[in-house]
């Protein structure tokens, strides 16, 4: 008998006794198995977890910190004057005043992540998920050096494409690892808080761009770019001491290690626990031994069939909304806050960094709740709250462009005072739900909506789809911004909306499902309904099948 069929024996094995065991006690049987389940909180084992979590979240620094570090290094003079230029009339031009230039370094690195992504794939899935992360770090440090050596524009264009190439490889081996590596009942939050990780970076880039503008010359914007490899280091320091995905373990045919995994971190040493046992029949069950991680050009499952087909519509619909809904307008906020009466360069880094301080705390507090946040309620609801707030901040940034540029005013009168800090407060609260709503699922959804076979693969085609629509917030932005100034925002006004009633037709509701759960949903013939109906879900020879509400 070949390979092949043994595993598909050994499968259908699995699943016969799988059905017993969820027919014992339905829905509530993995409940139960989590209420028994003994994980000590501060065990060695459980501190390996939390490394492993943290070196994921390491990964999310890295690129956390890179969207706030080209926002503030932009408004750095020395920056400007090494890299900006004369145009043929004799006048110096700063880089941010060159809505094309601006865009073009700003987007390179998003064409380097869009350029690595399905080589990304190919390492996750052959490599494993540690060297993933271990080779993207070592990518990322050659990127900076290429940036932060630069004395031509060209070179410093050619490190931010060597940085998102790496960049592509760390960010879908990482939220795969974290989630993996979690026991069911640490899922949801484990992967939130990974994407929760791009603030991580983005907070400390801001603070020590707004500690180095006060530095005289070069050094200003070059530490700041010498120190983004600092997490880097982190994760090629930590990879040694973690342990590799049991679910890439079972997809390479390695059962016994992954049961000594669970063994270890999820059963307390018993290899006896229930816990154990429900999870190892349940990867079992649900990894294919010849799937499509096996053949690194096989992304059909992805798309041609219905239920790939919906898996990839929530992958399609977080990739995108979560990039352009209006968000993308942080990558300029010091340009931002110009318009808006901030003008020195100190406030607009400070402005810049208060900013995604508050914007972390409100991505942190969502994360908190991710395993009991319903998708469906948050993400429709959460957009439209986007809409509204990026409206206002359009509305009250018309009153003020009118004001400003009114025959004699001089823009420094009490009531262009008070319309600045209207639109400045909206534009704050605009970021802090869209933190909430949107920071931490950009993580979950994709992981919870993939099977583990297709996850490396579906990962790097939404790391691509996320570059793509980088790309065009960080070429088209400048542009847009020089160009139309506050009008952009109306741009994402009406896409919001839009994005609203996407995620209201077409959302797969998947808080709180087991992956069986999953499964049946995502193979009816309407998965938005069945996911809102299922409420028990067993296996059987014949498949799934579930009772309802």
């Amino acid at each position: 008998m070949s390979a092949i069929h043994t595993a598909e024996s050994e499968k259908i094995d699995d699943l016969q006794h799988l059905d017993k065991h969820l027919e014992s006690g339905g829905e509530n049987e993995l409940k139960t198995v989590i209420a028994q389940s003994n994980i000590p909180r501060w065990s060695a084992s459980s501190i390996k977890l939390y490394l492993g979590v943290f070196c994921a979240c390491c990964c999310a620094f890295a690129n956390g910190y890179d969207g706030s570090l080209m926002t503030a290094i932009l408004a750095m003079p020395a920056f400007n004057n090494q890299f900006g230029s004369y145009d043929s009339n004799g006048v110096f031009n700063e880089i941010q005043t060159n809505g094309t230039l601006t865009g073009v370094i700003f987007s390179l690195y998003t064409v380097g992540s869009m350029v690595g992504a399905p080589f990304a794939a190919i390492i996750s899935d052959r490599l494993g998920r540690r060297k993933g992360m271990f080779l993207g770090a070592c990518i990322i440090i050659i990127g900076m050096i290429l940036t932060s050596t630069s004395h031509h524009v060209g070179q410093f264009i050619a490190g931010r494409f060597v940085l998102g190439f790496g960049i592509a490889v760390m960010t879908v081996a990482a939220p795969a690892y974290s989630m993996e590596i979690a026991p069911p009942q640490w899922r949801g939050r484990a992967t939130g808080i990974y994407n929760c990780g791009w603030f991580g970076g983005s907070v400390p880039a801001a603070a020590v761009t707004f500690g180095t503008s006060f530095i005289k010359g070069q050094m200003s914007w070059r530490l700041p770019l010498i120190l983004q490899a600092v997490a880097c280091f982190l994760v090629m320091a930590i990879l040694p001491f973690v342990p590799e995905s049991p679910r890439f373990l079972i997809a390479q045919g390695r059962i016994e290690e992954a049961h000594d995994f669970l063994t270890k971190y999820h059963g307390n040493g018993n290899p006896n626990d229930a816990l154990v046992a429900f999870e190892l029949r349940e990867m079992k069950a649900s990894i294919a031994l010849d799937g499509i991680d096996k053949r690194w050009w096989d992304y059909r499952p992805l798309f041609l069939t219905r239920g790939g087909r919906w898996r990839m519509a929530q992958v399609l619909m977080i990739s995108v909304f979560g990039q352009f809904s209006g968000n993308g307008l942080a990558y300029f906020n010091t340009i931002i806050f110009k318009n808006l009466g901030v003008t020195t360069v100190a406030a607009q880094l400070g402005y810049n960094l208060l900013n995604q301080a508050i914007s972390a705390a409100c991505a942190l507090t969502a994360a908190t709740l991710t395993d009991r946040m319903p998708r469906r309620a948050i993400l429709p609801w959460g957009t439209l709250g986007c809409a509204v707030l990026l409206g206002i901040n359009g509305g009250l940034s018309s009153v003020l462009d009118k004001q400003v540029n009114k025959a004699g005013f001089n823009g420094e009168g009490p009531i262009s005072k008070s319309v600045a800090q209207g639109a400045l407060a909206a534009y704050f609260l605009f970021n802090c739900l869209f933190s909430f709503t949107y920071t931490p699922l950009q993580g979950v959804v994709p992981v919870e909506a993939l099977t583990t076979t297709m996850r490396a693969k579906g990962l790097a085609a939404s790391g691509f789809i996320v570059s793509a629509m980088g790309f065009i917030n960080q070429f088209a932005g400048p542009i847009g911004l020089q160009n139309i100034g506050y009008r952009y925002v109306f741009v994402f006004v009406a896409w919001d909306c839009i994005e609203a009633l996407a995620w209201f037709l077409f959302g797969v509701e998947s808080q709180g499902r087991t992956l069986e759960e999953l499964d049946w949903i995502y193979e009816q013939p309407n998965p938005v309904k069945a996911s809102k109906r299922a409420k028990q879900i067993v296996v059987d020879e014949g498949g799934f099948q579930a009772t309802t509400h």
